[in-house]
């Protein structure tokens, strides 16, 4: 991952990483909130805007200066969303986002992505495990083209988790990639494994 060497692209990476880290705010809001900070809201030029694997680099710097309690997070987060995917395991959870990137910011969710032939199974193993949560909508993994797919927002050992909702005829579109975006249970407790003890 390495931070866009273009002057602008840096700098909204850089200021999109601290509104993450700092306020809280999703990666296109960040972009274009700290587009309008540099640049007083003119157009932006083409190719001005980073993409987000340049934001993750950003943050992963802004993180390592600024949070000290960042690999802690990491860790704990990964921990807990590794017992949530076990318990989970009949709706083929993946791990997806800053958790399993490895750069929590402190309002980041766990971020887990189901996919199940009928997504009413989960809300009713929510139900059953008195599990309270809401429904929302998050944008498709594959992009705009897409329609966006439900979402259920809860919070699990005190932490937030997000779980989107996928058919399991998508799984396999899902995996493609490298470096990976998601991984399985077995994927994350490497992860775990490989992290150095405290």
């Amino acid at each position: 991952m390495a931070v866009p060497s273009d002057p602008l692209r840096r700098e909204i990476a850089i200021g999109a990483a601290r509104l993450i880290a700092d306020a809280g705010l999703d990666y296109g809001s960040a972009k274009r909130r700290a587009f309008e900070q540099l640049t007083g809201g003119r157009s932006a030029p083409r190719g001005a805007m980073p993409d987000n694997a340049e934001v993750d680099a950003a943050l992963a710097e802004h993180l390592a200066i600024f949070d000290d309690e960042h690999p802690a997070r990491v860790r704990r987060m990964r921990g807990v969303a590794l017992a949530l995917m076990e318990r989970m395991s009949g709706f083929q959870p993946h791990l997806t986002g800053a958790v399993w990137k490895g750069i929590v910011a402190e309002h980041a969710p766990i971020h887990m992505q189901l996919f199940v032939d009928d997504p009413k199974d989960v809300s009713a193993w929510l139900i059953d495990a008195r599990i309270g949560h809401e429904v929302g909508e998050v944008p498709h993994f594959r992009g705009d083209r897409h329609d966006p797919v439900e979402a259920l927002m809860l919070h699990w050992r005190d932490e937030p988790v997000l779980l989107s909702l996928y058919r399991t005829d998508e799984m396999r579109g899902a995996l493609r990639g490298s470096p990976p975006e998601r991984g399985d249970a077995a994927a994350l407790r490497r992860l775990l494994d490989a992290e150095p003890d405290e």
